[in-house]
């Protein structure tokens, strides 16, 4: 088996004030979804804050919210890119307009 990191990424930032019952049914498909693939998954993840850091030679800056935002991460088993791929499609991100981005860990 091989390591793959989805990225996920969202067209928008998540507001903080988010109502619990929206919040619960939005876990529900993320749960769901885990669920199709549980003996796969390695690390479920989590979401990232808001206020993220780009850090280079220059030096650290602020990330502002841009059109495409990181906003988690999940990490899976698969035998192959083509099975990862399969697994994100069902990411519930992608119902409201986000988007995976799949990457093999190379093993050193």
């Amino acid at each position: 088996m091989k390591k793959f990191v989805f990225v996920l990424y969202s067209k928008t930032m998540r507001p903080p004030d988010v109502r619990k019952e929206e919040m619960k049914k939005n876990m529900d498909k993320w749960m769901a979804w885990f669920a199709t693939f549980k003996d796969k998954m390695v690390d479920g993840g989590n979401p990232f804050r808001n206020d993220a850091k780009s850090v280079t030679a220059e030096g650290i800056e602020t990330i502002l919210g841009d059109e495409w935002p990181a906003i988690g991460y999940t990490i899976i088993n698969a035998k192959d890119m083509d099975e990862a791929t399969k697994i994100a499609k069902g990411c519930p991100e992608l119902e409201s307009g986000g988007a995976v981005r799949v990457y093999e860990v190379m093993p050193i």
